[in-house]
Formats: C-alpha cells, sequence, structure tokens
C-alpha cells in the first residue's frame, strides 16, 4: 500500500510512504529479525531481494523508502553508523586521488580521513569556508574526486552553499557529497541543490531518541559508483540490525513535529543570549548576525535548525563552570535527541582541534524553551 500522489512529503513521512504490516494489516510496519530467507523447490527466492540480512532485509527498505521520498532521491542505504556511511563513499577512492572538505566538521570524520588518506595515497586538503574562493582554490582539477561539505558545519554551524559547491565540485570532475545529518531533510534537500549523495548520522534528528546508533546514505542517481558503494557495504558487513532500522523509521516518522519545535525553541534561545554579557557570541544561522544568514535563508527551507553554539568571555575554565552549573541541559556528546545538550566540544576533541576553545556547543530538544532559558540564565550566573 502506497500514499496517494498528491499528498505532501510531510504527510507521507508520518504514514511511512504508506507501508503497513501486509500479512496483518497493522499500520505500523513489521520488524523482520530473520537474517536468511526460503527458497522454493527450484532455487528460487521465495520473495525477490530477499536472500540475506547482510545485504537486505524487508525491515531496511521502509526507512531507506522514507529517506529517499524526504530527500528526493533515487536511491536509499542504512548502515550501522554515520562514520560506516561515510566510510563507504571515501572507500570508493583510489590511490593518487583527492579529497577537499571544510577545516571545521564533525572531529571523528576529520581524524579518520586523515589517517586513512595517508595510509591510502589520497590527497586530502581542508579549506576554510569563510575564506572567499576557499574550495574552488582547494580543488585540483580531475584529480579531487570528491568534495565533502557539512552544512550546517559542527560546531560553529557554518552554512556552506550547496548549489555554487555542486558547480564547482562537478566542473573539476567530482563528486558532492553532504552531510546534512544538522539540517535534516526538513529545512534543506541537497539533492534538489545539485549534491550527488546525502548522507546522516541517522543517530542523530533522523531517530531523534539517543536510542539508536544508525546511518544512512541517499543517491542522487542508481549508477555505477552506486552500486560500488552496495558491494562495500554488503562485503563490509556495515548494516544495521531490524530492531534499529525499524526503530530509526519510527523516529522519522515524527520528525517535521520534533524539527519545528527545536527550531522555534532554538532561535528564541539565540535571541535571547546574543546580548548577554558573558556570552562574547552568539553561532546560530538564524540570527541576522551569522555571516551565513543571507545563504541560511535561501537554502534552508522551515526553520534554521535546533543546533547554536556560544563562545564565552573568560575562554575555556568559564566554559567547564557554566557546563557544572546547568540543570536542565544534559551534560552528554550527541545531538538531535529530543533532550537538550550541552558540552564543551574543545574538551571532546582535545589537542589540535579547530574548535574555538571558549566554545560551548547547544542541541536543543523539545522541552519548555523558557526552562532552557531559566537553566542557562542560572549557569551563566
Amino acid at each position: 500500500m502506497k500514499n496517494p500522489a498528491d499528498v505532501s512529503v510531510e504527510t507521507s513521512n508520518a504514514q511511512a510512504v504508506g507501508n503497513i504490516d501486509q500479512a496483518t494489516g497493522g499500520i505500523s510496519p513489521a520488524i523482520h529479525p530473520s537474517t536468511t530467507f526460503l527458497r522454493d523447490e527450484n532455487y528460487a527466492l521465495f520473495v525477490e531481494g530477499n536472500s540475506y540480512s547482510r545485504d537486505e532485509n524487508p525491515t531496511y527498505k521502509v526507512a531507506e523508502a522514507m529517506l529517499c521520498n524526504l530527500e528526493g532521491g533515487a536511491d536509499a542505504m542504512l548502515f550501522s553508523s554515520g562514520m560506516a556511511a561515510a566510510m563507504t563513499i571515501v572507500q570508493t577512492l583510489y590511490p593518487g586521488d583527492h579529497i577537499v572538505a571544510p577545516r571545521i566538521m564533525y572531529w571523528g570524520l576529520r581524524h579518520w580521513l586523515r589517517s586513512f588518506c595517508s595510509q591510502y595515497h589520497i590527497g586530502l586538503s581542508f579549506f576554510d569556508p569563510a575564506e572567499p574562493n576557499a574550495l574552488e582554490r582547494a580543488i585540483v582539477k580531475n584529480t579531487t574526486k570528491l568534495v565533502w561539505l557539512e552544512s550546517p558545519c559542527n560546531p560553529t554551524w557554518d552554512i556552506l552553499n550547496i548549489s555554487e559547491s555542486a558547480e564547482i565540485a562537478h566542473s573539476a570532475g567530482a563528486i558532492l557529497a553532504v552531510d546534512s545529518t544538522v539540517a535534516t531533510p526538513v529545512l534543506t534537500q541537497p539533492i534538489k541543490l545539485g549534491a550527488d549523495f546525502v548522507v546522516h548520522s541517522a543517530t542523530k534528528y533522523l531517530n531523534g531518541h539517543c536510542d539508536v546508533l544508525a546511518g544512512a546514505i541517499v543517491a542522487a542517481q542508481d549508477n555505477e559508483l552506486w552500486q560500488k558503494m552496495r558491494e562495500i557495504r554488503l562485503n563490509a558487513g556495515c548494516i544495521l540490525g531490524s530492531l534499529e532500522a525499524w526503530l530509526l523509521q519510527r523516529g522519522m516518522r515524527t520528525l517535521f513535529l520534533r524539527m519545528d519545535r527545536v527550531n522555534q525553541s532554538a532561535l528564541v534561545i539565540a535571541e535571547c543570549f546574543e546580548k548577554h554579557a558573558k556570552v562574547k557570541q552568539v553561532l546560530y544561522p538564524g540570527l541576522p548576525s551569522h555571516p551565513d544568514h543571507d545563504i541560511a535563508k535561501n537554502q534552508m527551507t522551515g526553520g534554521f535548525g535546533g543546533m547554536l553554539s556560544f563562545r564565552i568571555h573568560g575562554g575555556e575554565n568559564a566554559c567547564l563552570e557554566i557546563v557544572k552549573r546547568c540543570k536542565v541541559f544534559k551534560r552528554a556528546t550527541s545531538l538531535g535527541g529530543v533532550e537538550s545538550l550541552i558540552e564543551h566540544r574543545y574538551s571532546i576533541e582535545g589537542e589540535g582541534s579547530p574548535v574555538p576553545r571558549d566554545l560551548l556547543r547547544l542541541s536543543i530538544g523539545i522541552e519548555s524553551a523558557q526552562d532552557l532559558i531559566s537553566d542557562l540564565t542560572h549557569a551563566l550566573g
């Protein structure tokens, strides 16, 4: 059963793009925990496509169909984590190829890229989005094979122009992959802006409840490169379990509601503390003071997301004292859950991190915005 063609993406997503339990008529899609599937007496598959769960499972297909619907992609794959998804794209490259990525990005991937590229003789260049023409200058024509973007960039929330980046990448013979974990497809659809692949740490907003570790890639085209990625997933076994895939689709069904709430609360909080005496700077693309606000207004739809950062007068020590005094915000790594989180990013990333030492990262949840404001007011002192 599928949704009528004339319903909105929001409606079709809430209804799991029409998927139900075909065996019972249950409106919630079923979980299929089986790792292997029957063949008939002629050795044909009992159901075409269902052979072994390291490759395909009916439970995966529901969440993957929902992702395609949200992103406007041709196909999608689930992975055991966001890192597994990102690594799969990079592992399609060969020695002598070249990658370009932003200087500030998810630190775990940045660290792995340095190690992997050094070991396999793949060139790697980081660019500063704040510098004019930085991406163009970092690309080596016909050698750069992958341009990797985050938008917004974690944790300074720089907004990169995806359409412009796609033109630059493609003119140099590179593909463009966009980590859209923070924006989610509710706010940005990179494929519609020219990206070849969209990557998500589905652990974050897509699931939204801090109880599933998952990743995903959505492809603009089902082509030879995409099939190579599918083969990497199959051989590496970096697939999601059926229970986790089911929990993911359940979380995704409330994505629009959750994003609407965090968009509203994050903007209110950003505006409230922008002039606070203890706060040097509020980094949030929804504020006119953000250097990429104009790009965000044109590229993001329906809001600016639930992530913001404070730069604090007094530096690292002052940050750590503020975090200690928080009662409603939880001191934990990750983002995109229903609970609001706060952390001092430099303490997590360590020596050599490009993240400012005076930066606190806030993931805004679905609690009362006033409770969150009161907690931060108390913590700032």
